[in-house]
């Protein structure tokens, strides 16, 4: 009996990785998930097929055998804002920081469970379908009103000051991804102010005891330890 390829046309995923074992188990894995995969070994090939295959997704190994991976992520982003998952075996917050404040969407670190992987890849492909175009962002029992500078918690109007909504406005406007340190606090308080993180964590403290139903277990406001912070 003759077993026909599988065919797909979900999401195209461009998977830069050196090592074929795990192009091989990511290829599989996320053809068996309904996504259109390709996967490449070095830099030079990343950067071909980012324009030749025109992924909607890169999964992107910082550990290339040609380029580092964060020249190829800057090239990238120097003309597409196709979501970028950095997937690498640098565990240190610095290599993190780099990657993200580089233009990457999401950090993700070998080894890695599958599960996780999809989800990341899942809220990456939201929010570059146009999450942030949408005038009321919904997130749960949450909602912010873009139009009208409004946060709700089960239909309950929730009173933020003007900082407190800034900052909720660009976690929501970039749902699912993180944002650093440094991004929140020059885009809020301007660049003077980028390195004081204790200044942010007090604001997001805040925030939480008003939007979440238990602040020191958050559903809505996530920790990145020493990178920054989410919105799910």
């Amino acid at each position: 009996m003759k077993v026909s390829k599988m065919e797909t046309n979900g999401p195209r995923v461009l998977i830069v990785d050196d090592e074929s074992q795990i192009r091989r188990f990511l290829r599989v894995s996320l053809t068996s998930h309904g996504y259109e995969v390709k996967d490449v070994g070095t830099g030079k090939e990343a950067l071909d097929e980012a324009v030749i295959f025109g992924p909607e997704l890169i999964i992107l190994d910082l550990g290339l055998p040609d380029l580092d991976g964060l020249e190829v992520l800057r090239l990238v982003r120097d003309w597409s804002k196709v979501p970028i998952i950095v997937l690498s075996a640098k565990e240190q917050e610095a290599a993190k920081i780099s990657a993200l404040d580089s233009g990457a969407d999401d950090y993700v670190t070998k080894p890695f469970g599958l599960g996780e992987l999809l989800a990341r890849i899942r809220a990456a492909l939201r929010h570059s379908y146009g999450a942030g175009e949408e005038i009321i962002l919904k997130f749960g029992d949450l909602s912010i009103d873009l139009a009208h500078r409004q946060v709700k918690l089960e239909d309950t109007e929730v009173k933020l000051t003007p900082t407190e909504y800034e900052l909720v406005k660009h976690l929501a406007m970039n749902a699912g991804k993180v944002l650093t340190h440094r991004y929140l606090l020059k885009a809020v308080w301007g660049q003077v102010f980028e390195n004081n993180i204790q200044y942010l964590r007090v604001y997001m403290g805040q925030i939480r005891r008003k939007l979440e139903r238990d602040p020191s277990r958050p559903c809505h406001i996530i920790t990145e330890p020493g990178v920054g912070y989410r919105l799910l």
